[in-house]
């Protein structure tokens, strides 16, 4: 009998296999011995949808809502069969089990569904391996631990699973129907994730749109001190009149200081230079290098993951759907192989690697700090990156350099402020200057001049040396100028700002305790602070707000559209904002910790869902976007605008009962469609409007049609030049 090893990814297979030693492989397994090793390529299975328990549920109906299917029952991922077979087969003939799935919630529940529908009670261990290095892998094998001790943290990913099912297909069937009633036709959809996405869209339209614009002073003074000339900022004091954010709003009063202050003699109050030392920026995650080359190449989230998905394939990168940025502290034993397949893959690069120094161990290397996985670097794999195309080039190159940065020396520089004071008054101005001393890793990105990583130094520099400057030297305020400033709106979102907004939803939220659940979720991660969704996912909710009309790109920026901002409102704030994703973690860290079972939490969510439909039922849907003019056939219809197979067109909202069309013309109905073809002296059977002669598609042949289309869609076939009536 054998050990069987079901891994959650091929490359983790392929580590673990590096480990046991290879005896023989096929498509799906490893043979290593007394060891088989498998492994899934994420979920294998999935939740079954209403129509699977309910054939009368394909057809959306309000009477079926709401749709509760507990128990859950799973089905295989189509295009998965034959790689669960091949699982199934082997747990059965297996003595025992090791669980090899990502040291997460999702990792532990994507192995534990697959023993659970198989209702496998073998004894099961469980390996815990976040890095591929052989050494970690080897380390992990030695640390087992039973399976059992997990329950809850694959039982807190199962709610959230079968829950964002039941809240989404609920939410989704409600809104869609009701809507159907105002004459829309497409489908209205609702989720845990997508919806506080289109809030926070809607949310930041409004807010620019909103924008009073208001001024503010800035007063810049230039000074002459010892021969060396800079500009000094005021600094703003307690009694000044200012604005909210401290900032001079009385033109008058930054009149009277500039008054005050030009052309007196002044002195330096304090003068310091301190030493700045600059790490390198770290390795990156999926939604760094996503938002990276969105500013650099233009290129949205969706097209970045399927690039990097294309370089992991190649062997050319590690992990590509990572949300963590750091590096084992073993890997940086591998510093000079991978280094060196950098400079033999890649010849752009290959100066800097080769002057690179491997025994640099940058703030990057942390065990501690690593998660599922750790940042993404290159990988070992030999490829000649010149003759990969071009959006690949760009991606391998941004995680190439990031990575030889890690081991050049870090970059120096030192920074004096000096502040000064107008004689005889309390005006003080404020300068600094940067001195680069040693460029170190800088050198790697002096091209990259709008990387706010690597730039944002947080002061105003001056661009003169003021190191020689020293305290109680005195000179004169040349000049003091008034800056007026006005307020900006925030800008519209771009795909690239909203990623990163994402990571730190908490700070937009009133509410303190959600804030605060929101924050304690993303505790142990540096780059989440109070987050939604996931790196791998986010991307996808955006792609469906597009695909539903909920927003659109203009120029780069995502804007809501009307239909967007129509659906927000009719929502309840609780599907709008990221509430629930802080109400949920609460409890599935309670399930996690054994303090609730998954029942209770589906309990309660099945009671808030059911509330809702039945208010909503009851009260309606205001939603009006879509929808045009009344029918001009029928009293109680109005139009709405389909899609057909041949486009756009307009409908009555009555039909079957009215089956009045109209052309679609720019957006809007046509109700005087122009008539084609010339009318003859036959009449129409059905109405008596006269019948238009139109050609066949065989040549020869005509047919006639009723000039009243599309209000009436008669049609009758052509002999010896007249038409055929239909025989009552």
């Amino acid at each position: 009998m054998e050990t069987v090893i079901i891994a959650e990814k091929a490359e983790l297979a392929d580590a673990i296999a590096g480990y046991f030693g290879v005896t023989s492989k096929e498509r799906g397994v490893i043979h290593c011995g007394k060891h088989t090793i498998l492994y899934s390529s994420g979920h294998i299975l999935e939740l079954c949808d209403p129509e699977d328990y309910n054939p009368e549920h394909t057809k959306w109906n309000l009477d079926h809502l709401p749709i509760v299917n507990v128990p859950w029952r799973y089905k295989v991922i189509k295009g998965k069969e034959a790689q669960y077979k091949k699982i199934c087969d082997y747990l059965n003939k297996a003595s025992s089990i090791i669980h090899a799935g990502d040291p997460d919630s999702e990792g532990q529940l994507l192995v534990d569904e697959i023993l659970h529908h198989q209702k496998i009670n073998k004894p099961v261990q469980r390996v815990l391996i976040n890095d591929l290095n052989p050494r970690i892998v080897e380390r992990s094998f030695s640390q087992l631990k039973d399976n059992r001790d997990f329950i809850g943290l694959s039982n807190a990913a199962l709610s959230r699973s079968v829950g964002d099912q039941l809240y989404g297909y609920n939410l989704t069937r409600l809104y869609t129907l009701l809507a159907q009633k105002k004459g829309y036709t497409g489908t209205l959809s609702v989720g845990r994730v997508q919806t506080p996405i289109l809030g926070l869209i809607v949310a930041r339209d409004r807010l620019i749109e909103g924008h009073e614009k208001h001024f503010y002073y800035v007063i810049k003074g230039e000074f002459s001190i010892d021969g060396i000339t800079f500009t000094g900022t005021y600094q703003v004091k307690e009694n000044d009149p200012k604005d909210e954010k401290g900032r001079l709003d009385s033109k008058d009063a930054a009149t009277a200081i500039s008054e005050a202050s030009s052309g007196k003699p002044a002195r330096v109050t304090s003068a310091e230079t301190k030493e700045k030392r600059e790490h390198p920026p770290l390795p990156y995650d999926l939604l760094g290098l996503q938002s990276d080359a969105y500013r650099k190449f233009g290129l949205n989230s969706k097209k970045t993951l399927e690039i990097t998905q294309r370089l992991r394939e190649k062997k050319l990168i590690t992990y590509n759907r990572t949300d963590c940025r750091y590096l084992s502290e073993e890997q940086h034993q591998d510093a000079p192989i991978v280094l060196k397949t950098i400079e033999d893959n890649c010849p752009m690069l290959g100066k800097a690697a080769a002057a690179a120094d491997p025994t640099i161990k940058s703030k990057a290397f942390n065990s501690s700090k690593v998660t599922a996985h750790h940042g993404i670097v290159p990988a070992e794999g030999r490829y000649a990156v010149d003759t990969l195309p071009n959006d690949e080039k760009q991606i391998y190159l941004l995680i190439a350099r990031q990575y030889i940065a890690q081991f050049w020396p870090v970059k120096v520089s030192e920074v004096t402020t000096v502040t000064t004071q107008i004689d005889n008054t309390e005006h003080e101005f404020k300068a600094t200057s940067t001195t680069v001393i040693s460029l170190g890793w800088g050198r790697l990105y002096t091209n990259d001049t709008d990387n706010d990583e690597i730039n944002d130094t947080g002061e105003e520099a001056s661009n003169n040396d003021l190191r020689s400057i020293a305290r109680s030297q005195t000179g004169q305020c040349v000049s003091a100028v008034v800056h007026d400033k006005e307020t900006k709106p925030p800008k519209h979102y771009t795909e690239a700002t909203l990623l990163k907004d994402l990571r730190r939803v908490a700070k937009y939220v009133t509410d303190p305790k959600i804030a605060a659940l929101l924050l304690d979720k993303d505790k142990d991660s540096k780059e989440e602070q109070g987050g939604i969704g996931t790196p791998a996912t986010r991307h996808t909710f955006i792609e469906t707000l597009k695909d539903r009309g909920y927003i659109t790109e203009k120029k780069g920026y995502l804007i809501s559209t009307e239909l967007g901002r129509e659906f927000h409102d009719v929502l309840p704030s609780m599907a709008t904002g990221p509430d629930m994703t802080a109400l949920w973690y609460e409890q599935q860290k309670q399930i996690e910790q054994q303090q609730m079972t998954i029942d209770d939490f589906i309990q309660s969510l099945v009671n808030q869902v059911s509330s809702h439909i039945e208010d909503m039922k009851a009260n309606g849907l205001a939603l009006k976007a879509n929808t045009g003019p009344s029918c001009p056939k029928c009293e109680p219809g109005h139009l709405c605008r389909r899609k057909g197979a041949k486009g756009f067109f307009w409908g009555c909202t009555e039909y079957p009962a009215c089956d009045a069309t109209y052309p679609d013309k720019a957006g809007k109905p046509n109700l005087t469609p122009a008539k084609s073809g010339k009318e003859t002296e036959f009449k129409c059977g059905e109405c008596g409007s006269a019948l238009v002669k139109r050609p066949a598609k065989k040549r020869g042949k005509f047919w006639f049609g009723c000039s009243g289309y599309p209000g009436c869609k008669s049609t009758y076939l052509e002999k010896a030049g007249k038409p055929v009536y239909k025989q009552h």
